[in-house]
């Protein structure tokens, strides 16, 4: 007896599960081992690397709390910066060692205190700000023992920097032009300070210093600051004016708005 299409469609579904289950069966005895193993070297690497990273956030804390505890103490705490120093975070490791530095320098080691910001320098696991801060701070140190071409060639990346701009531009351009000053190189020396007399964010004593300094080597650093600060408030008024017009067209907008409505309501009450 021939069997309905009903049948035929049963079967055949039995047939391709029962062709399945055989073929997991055989990847599992084949291969089961190794996919199990596979699946538990995964989590336990997983959970290691939780354990690492919660390993790592207790260590940043226990070094921040040893940093502010020696920067509490001072000199007294040259024993937990000493800690620090020899530590593998590189942030407070260079925090660690540019406090030591200053520390020295304050005692008139001015050699010690170069050395070690001079360490800070050239680690390159420091951020680069960080990095440029200890170089000018090495270069303020040693300044009296370099020549002003090592003073200026250690300054130019600083300097010279555009895009962007270099966070210490103001310290680095004026140890440079220190130093042209002293080569002789006056037109160097005053373009110099008049950059820095015209920095927005400069101490007023550093403006101050850079515009009599820019003065004495001919660039009126005044008459510049002057000149820039006539175009900031035309661009401020411009601003302004402009702010002013768009709130008086969205005035009138909502004036203009009124009588529409109103003439609207109107039509509808007459209706």
């Amino acid at each position: 007896m021939a069997l309905s299409p009903t049948n035929d469609a049963a079967l055949l579904q039995e047939v391709d599960e029962a062709v399945r289950k055989d073929r997991l069966d055989t990847i599992m005895q084949r291969y089961g081992r190794w996919i199990i193993g596979a699946v538990l070297a995964g989590l336990l690497a997983f959970g290691g690397y939780l354990y690492w990273s919660h390993r790592q956030d207790v260590a940043r804390g226990e070094n921040a709390e040893v940093l502010l505890g020696a920067l509490d103490k001072a000199a007294a705490g040259t024993k937990d910066l000493k800690q620090l120093e020899d530590g593998k975070a590189p942030a407070y490791r260079a925090a660690a060692m540019m406090q030591q530095a200053n520390m020295k320098a304050g005692t008139g080691d001015l050699k010690g205190a170069a050395a070690l910001m001079a360490k800070v320098a050239a680690d390159t696991g420091v951020d680069k700000t960080l990095r440029d801060l200890a170089l000018i701070r090495q270069t303020a140190f040693e300044f009296d023992t370099l020549k002003p071409e090592t003073v200026i060639a250690r300054m130019k990346p600083m300097v010279d920097a555009k895009d962007p701009a270099s966070s210490w531009f103001a310290s680095a351009a004026e140890l440079s032009a220190i130093a042209h000053y002293q080569l002789g190189q006056y037109d160097q020396a005053g373009a110099l300070y008049g950059r820095i007399a015209k920095l927005p964010d400069a101490t007023k004593t550093l403006q101050s210093r850079s515009v009599q300094m820019a003065g004495m080597l001919g660039v009126d650093a005044v008459a510049d600051r002057a000149a820039d600060s006539v175009a900031a408030e035309k661009k401020g008024a411009a601003e302004a004016a402009g702010v002013e017009k768009n709130a008086a067209q969205a005035a009138g907008d909502q004036k203009g708005a009124a009588p529409k409505a109103a003439a609207a309501g109107n039509t509808e009450e007459a209706r």
